[in-house]
């Protein structure tokens, strides 16, 4: 399964699946769950909450809409309610069953931003270490490209630098160099 970390705008992405960084409501409000409505249209968002609620680190899916993919894999890393923040488990666990859940629907290629990490309040760093871990040990029936996405160029370089990626080779046009 070949695997990459890009910078970019994930509705922007063309994949089988993108990934949404949901709550457990499924209600599709700000950062990536708002890029993604925006692009698909408010018929994602009719659709996701219908499937919610979801318990914390499960997964709905949708059709992904006027999107460039099949389909958006809901990954409930945030609770919708307490202190509505990720924690390491929920960040794990919404990783892992987005996988999977791919994976069962056979799709090949996905884009997932780090879920949990923003309106959520995980730190970005250990987010991303724990996504990572869950994407290079994961063992793929169907996936054959995955994508780990960061919307800005700080975001890019944090995750870069918590993965340990210098080594692995960026294969995407979509990183904008602003430097």
């Amino acid at each position: 399964m070949e695997y990459d970390v890009i910078q970019g705008d994930i509705a922007a992405q063309s994949a089988d699946v993108l990934v949404n960084a949901a709550g457990t409501s499924l209600r599709m409000g700000s950062g990536v769950a708002g890029a993604l409505r925006r692009g698909a249209g408010e018929a994602i968002n009719e659709a996701a909450m219908e499937m919610g609620p979801v318990d914390l680190g499960a997964v709905a899916v949708t059709d992904a809409y006027d999107l460039d993919a099949e389909y958006v894999i809901h990954a409930a890393a945030m609770p919708h309610d307490g202190d509505g923040r990720a924690t390491a488990e929920s960040v794990r666990n919404a990783t892992r069953n987005a996988l999977e859940k791919a994976d069962e629907l056979g799709c090949r290629s996905l884009v997932m931003p780090a879920l949990g990490c923003g309106v959520a309040g995980f730190d970005l760093a250990d987010g991303a270490t724990i996504i990572d871990e869950e994407i290079t040990s994961y063992e793929s029936d169907a996936l054959e490209d995955v994508v780990f996405i960061a919307y800005s160029d700080e975001e890019y370089d944090t995750i870069r630098a918590a993965i340990g990626t210098a080594e692995r080779s960026e294969t995407s046009d979509e990183r904008e160099p602003d430097r």
